[in-house]
């Protein structure tokens, strides 16, 4: 693997979806590079330090939320010299996303007061009143037609429904729900999902006119559902819950397809392979082995953290990294908070928040784990690759590591000081 030399970053950066830019924030100033040769392609200035970065799906504009002066500002890749400035004034700005259009720019207010539309065509705007969060509770079609917007009114959930080309209410309808969590369109645009807050276990499916297609609930006492995604493929829809148990639902019945629960022992009659992080074991020629300067100077990489790891295949059984959340504390590090499908829905990622060292792979054909993953540090983020069956996962430190159906590798990175 070959990496570029290091560029300086001081805030988000994000690829465009056609994946030819990256945009990195430094300080007040946004850096657009290309994505092959990382030569700059338009440096952009802004009012204040960049907070949040976002691409249009058209990948010609980008927006930067200056949330300490509680603005929005957007930027043309083939106009420079156009400019756009979204504020609020003083219902301010809490979060701001692009339409599937990249024409529109939709803002909620502090509080969820409102949630207003931007037109970058005609500067006209729209208004939906009490969004029922700032950064969720807003999804769209994939055919980008169509908006689902959750807002609260009198103690109640309502699912408004927007055209994206007029952006007039289609269809406004009350779902069942104490305190909504958030809300995911399937892939085939016939069915929407959404869940409830932790305190109540409750996974509710509707058509887009308002019938009630499921009410899943898995259990009753205890803290319900932390994590739901679609399968790509839009045949399943996986529920992790704060039971530590993935459960998959099928899309022609709605009935539990598989159940993975993630314990923190492994044992038959199932055997994945084990890979566990380990230390290389540093080569040392003891015939001439003398501390001077140049020895010195050729291991400082251990002293900056560039120690080579590599992946041991442990046998079964096998006890696996576990941490008991605390029971007099909120919000405890438990159920799976983390999971990820491959692009072709035959696998699915998973961390369990008690485990947070530890990444299952599921085979979902074979309904059970194909890989365990044992990290030396908490899991932060996992991806699969948008063109083959391959994972790609990190963990603050100075390496990647990658898994495939054929084996796990690991990934050292040459720059110095580098997380």
């Amino acid at each position: 693997m070959e990496f570029t030399e290091a560029y300086k970053q001081t805030g988000p950066s994000c690829f465009s979806p056609n994946a030819r830019y990256i945009a990195v924030a430094v300080d007040y100033r946004l850096v657009v590079r290309d994505a092959h040769s990382f030569k700059v392609v338009q440096l952009f200035s802004c009012l204040d330090k960049i907070s949040y970065i976002e691409w249009a799906l058209d990948s010609e504009y980008i927006l930067c939320g200056l949330y300490k002066r509680l603005m929005i500002q957007a930027w043309s890749l083939t106009q420079p010299e156009w400019t756009c400035k979204i504020d609020e004034g003083l219902a301010g700005i809490a979060y701001a996303r692009w339409s599937p259009d990249s024409r529109h720019i939709l803002t909620t207010s502090d509080f969820q007061l409102r949630l207003t539309v931007w037109s970058l065509l005609n500067t006209a705007c729209v208004h939906v009143q009490s969004p029922k969060h700032a950064s969720k509770g807003v999804a769209f079609t994939q055919d980008g037609k169509f908006a689902a917007i959750c807002t609260r009114r009198d103690c109640k959930d309502y699912i408004n429904l927007l055209s994206c080309h007029t952006w007039e209410i289609m269809g406004v309808f009350a779902v069942d729900t104490l305190d909504l969590a958030d809300i995911e369109w399937s892939p085939d645009d016939s069915a929407i999902v959404i869940w409830d807050s932790p305190l109540e276990y409750k996974v509710l499916i509707y058509s887009p006119d308002g019938r009630c297609l499921l009410k899943y609930q898995a259990y009753e006492s205890g803290l319900g559902v932390k994590s739901i995604s679609w399968s790509p493929c839009g045949q399943f829809l996986a529920v992790g819950s704060y039971d530590q148990t993935l459960r998959v639902l099928n899309h022609l019945t709605w009935k539990t397809f598989a159940e993975f629960m993630h314990l923190s022992t492994v044992r038959g009659p199932c055997f994945p392979a084990v890979f566990k992080e380990v230390d290389e074991p540093l080569q040392l020629d003891m015939s001439e082995l003398c501390l001077n300067d140049d020895f010195i100077q050729g291991n400082s990489d251990a002293t900056n953290g560039h120690i080579k790891v590599r992946y041991e295949v442990m046998e079964i059984p096998i006890s696996l990294p576990f941490q008991k959340p605390p029971t007099d504390k909120p919000n405890p590090k438990q159920g799976i908070g983390l999971m990820s499908w491959s692009s072709d829905s035959q696998y699915i990622c998973t961390r369990n928040d008690s485990m947070p060292t530890t990444l299952w792979i599921w085979d979902i054909c074979r309904q059970e784990p194909a890989a365990i993953l044992v990290q030396k540090d908490p899991i932060r983020a996992a991806t699969w690759d948008p063109t083959c069956t391959r994972l790609v996962l990190c963990t603050g430190s100075s390496h990647l590591y990658m898994w495939t159906p054929s084996g796990a590798y690991c990934v050292s990175n040459p720059l110095p000081q580098f997380n």
